[in-house]
């Protein structure tokens, strides 16, 4: 379990978290409206060297991102959505690529698709600025990156 105090300490730990990052990994991000999940993202953006504004895909579901060392960033956000449909499809094939950083806001949707090795990052707000975190490891891949962050 993590602590963090406010909306720059969770930019902090995605940033952590963004230069641990070596393509390949899969994160779903667990927590309510407003927990932190797209300003987790925003710091991964930062220590993975994007320079676009990093924006919430709530509305247009993702949003892939170039990064440095040849790496994509895909963020997905399946918050409007009942089923996945040709997502699920897209999603299938994105997690599957050894260049793709894949990033799952509301994976509920499309939690069969989601591969064992997964690292779900799990974010309650305790009180109006802080946050409790947690991370569950599901394999090898997401294993090491919990050991470089934690």
């Amino acid at each position: 379990m993590i602590v963090v105090s406010s909306e720059q300490a969770m930019k902090e730990f995605g940033q952590t978290i963004g230069a641990s990052l070596r393509g390949g990994e899969v994160i779903e991000l667990v927590g309510d409206v407003g927990a932190g999940k797209t300003t987790l993202v925003k710091g991964m953006a930062v220590g993975l060297m994007i320079d676009e504004d990093i924006q919430s895909p709530t509305y247009t579901i993702n949003r892939l991102y170039t990064a440095r060392d040849g790496i994509t960033l895909a963020h997905y956000d399946f918050y409007r959505l009942g089923t996945a449909g040709i997502m699920a499809d897209e999603l299938n094939e994105v997690v599957k690529d050894s260049r793709t950083v894949t990033v799952i806001e509301w994976a509920g949707v499309v939690d069969t698709i989601l591969p064992a090795d997964t690292l779900r990052v799990t974010i309650t707000a305790t009180a109006e600025d802080e946050r409790l975190v947690e991370l569950t490891a599901g394999g090898d891949v997401s294993r090491r990156l919990h050991e470089a962050i934690s």
